[in-house]
């Protein structure tokens, strides 16, 4: 009886450690060979950030992998050219197949939390490409040896946004605000290398308007 009180124990434990792990033995991992509507969503989202070319077709191909491996190295993260929750996390996608994913609106890091404020404060009002064209704003500016070289020192710069004078760069980024800064970051750029931008119809100064337009998103004008 001991040994049979012994044996069943160890099931019972058995089972309620595969029931804890469950939730991850299910979390979805995308690789070659996988098809569907999540393949889809990150073949959008690599093609959106310049990764990968050509159309989504839900097919993880050999292309794809590739795509993933060069985000996954930009991005820090193991260059397996797998999708599992981590690189779904940071792409900003929700796969299906599983609960551990992150959402979409969640902050991932110090840096995307400000340039998601420094978003809503800045362009709350624009469309969403026009967002996510003011975050590669910022980080044009850190790349570029004119400019601060982090986020946080290009954003404080002395009189470099109205936003910081006035204080709503202390105000709570909305999930379009906190998605548009994690777009940027993973390296959609609309402006196409642009340093400045201002609104015509709103600035009084006459330096920026010297700036040669290359596009313009929205209310914004788009400047190098």
């Amino acid at each position: 009886m001991r040994a049979l009180g012994r044996g069943l124990a160890l099931l019972l434990a058995v089972a309620t450690l595969a029931v804890s792990l469950a939730p991850w033995a299910l979390a979805a991992v995308l690789e070659v060979g996988s098809s569907g509507n999540d393949v889809k969503k990150v073949q959008q989202k690599l093609i959106g950030w310049g990764y990968l070319s050509g159309t989504a077709d839900g097919k993880y191909g050999e292309a794809t992998r590739k795509a993933v491996v060069a985000f996954q190295r930009k991005n820090g993260l193991a260059a397996d050219g797998r999708v599992g929750p981590a690189t779904a996390a940071a792409m900003g996608v929700t796969l299906s197949g599983g609960s551990v994913a992150a959402s979409s609106a969640s902050i991932i890091s110090a840096d995307h939390r400000l340039l998601s404020k420094l978003v809503y404060a800045e362009a709350r009002g624009e469309t969403y490409k026009g967002q996510v064209a003011v975050a590669a704003v910022v980080l044009n500016r850190v790349a570029s040896a004119s400019f601060p070289n982090t986020i946080s020192g290009v954003i404080y710069q002395s009189g470099a946004f109205s936003c910081v004078s006035n204080g709503s760069i202390n105000n709570t980024p909305d999930a379009t605000a906190i998605r548009a800064a994690l777009d940027a970051l993973n390296g959609w750029d609309p402006t196409g290398g642009c340093l400045y931008y201002y609104n015509p119809r709103a600035t009084g100064d006459q330096w920026i308007r010297t700036r040669t337009v290359k596009t313009v998103i929205g209310n914004h004008s788009f400047a190098v």
